[in-house]
């Protein structure tokens, strides 16, 4: 590589992990927070675990998390990790870096005269969460979740929904009158020590930040080896266009709340659905979330994350050509 290209995939890897760091802070200190507050997670448990309403749930829980999909993660991690249902827990994951606060409104600011956008943006991204929801959730928890998460989910979910030998913990071949009866009854987790809590929540920042880096290196890496220019050459096309789009959005992997304005600069040049395409794929799956992704999900559901979300973004892309064109 020559130093010209070395020197701008290292301005790219210093843009892209300044933009991503503080919402990731921002979402590791919610979840640590959040652990610190409420130990046992018991309402989270209560959210509802209905195919549809899971996932709109925890959509809705977008808005109250200021944070791209970087800061996500940490949070979607807290959620599954203190048994919240996988419908909720994925809504979650991929809506909310497209419905919170800040995201709505750098979408308004940059297309203030594109009121369809502004509406199709939330819109498609509710859609894309209910479908991969309804997918992930159709894997048994052991193929979908890490080991790691998985094990810890699985201490404080009920004996009714877990086996004994599945968490690992009780003692087997009790009375099942008794172990029903130790399901039914309320359980209260004592609060951890406030330093135990730091100490737990720094050492997944500095796990998620690694991974992070990790990430930015190849995007910014990737990005300078495929030129922009080449991607929006064929930005009138209608299908080449979403697909032209969608690869960008996976090679520059900038977060949610900025990509908005990154788009305004090539809205001119490309189709509507594109466009929109664009503004979708990139909060669901990119290079850099591939790294975060590994805390959370395995090999296997990852792949049909990205598979998944690249097909219905380009069914939404090419509905809105359609529609607009």
């Amino acid at each position: 590589m020559s130093p010209e290209r070395l020197a701008t995939a290292w301005a790219l890897f210093q843009a892209l992990l300044i933009e991503a760091m503080p919402f990731l802070l921002i979402g590791v200190t919610i979840s640590t927070l959040a652990r610190w507050l409420s130990p046992g997670g018991q309402w989270v448990r209560r959210l509802p675990a209905h195919p549809l309403l899971g996932p709109l749930t925890g959509a809705a829980l977008g808005f109250a998390l200021p944070a791209c999909e970087c800061g996500n993660v940490p949070v979607a991690r807290q959620l599954l990790a203190t048994g919240a249902p996988l419908a909720t827990a994925l809504g979650f994951l991929f809506a909310a870096p497209v419905l919170n606060p800040i995201v709505v409104a750098s979408t308004w600011a940059a297309f203030p005269n594109q009121p369809w956008l502004l509406v199709a943006r939330p819109v498609g991204a509710v859609l894309i969460a209910l479908v991969l929801a309804t997918l992930l959730a159709r894997l048994p928890e052991a193929a979908l979740l890490q080991p790691a998460l998985l094990e810890e989910r699985q201490l404080v979910l009920p004996l009714s929904q877990v086996s004994l030998l599945e968490r690992r913990s009780g003692v087997i071949g009790a009375d099942p009158l008794a172990a029903q009866a130790l399901a039914a009854a309320p359980r209260r987790t004592p609060r951890a020590p406030l330093a135990e809590i730091l100490g737990h929540g720094s050492r997944e920042f500095i796990e998620l930040a690694a991974l992070l880096v990790f990430g930015c290196v190849i995007a910014a890496l990737v990005q300078t080896l495929v030129p922009r220019p080449w991607l929006l050459a064929v930005g009138g096309a209608p299908t080449l266009s979403i697909l032209a789009l969608m690869l960008l959005s996976l090679v520059v992997s900038v977060c949610s709340s900025v990509d908005a304005f990154l788009a305004l600069g090539f809205a001119a040049q490309v189709t509507p659905g594109a466009l929109l395409a664009f503004l979708l794929l990139g909060p669901v799956i990119d290079i850099k979330l591939v790294g975060l992704f590994g805390v959370l999900l395995r090999p296997r559901a990852i792949l049909l994350t990205a598979v998944s979300a690249v097909l219905v973004v380009l069914l939404i892309g090419q509905w809105v050509n359609l529609w607009l064109l």
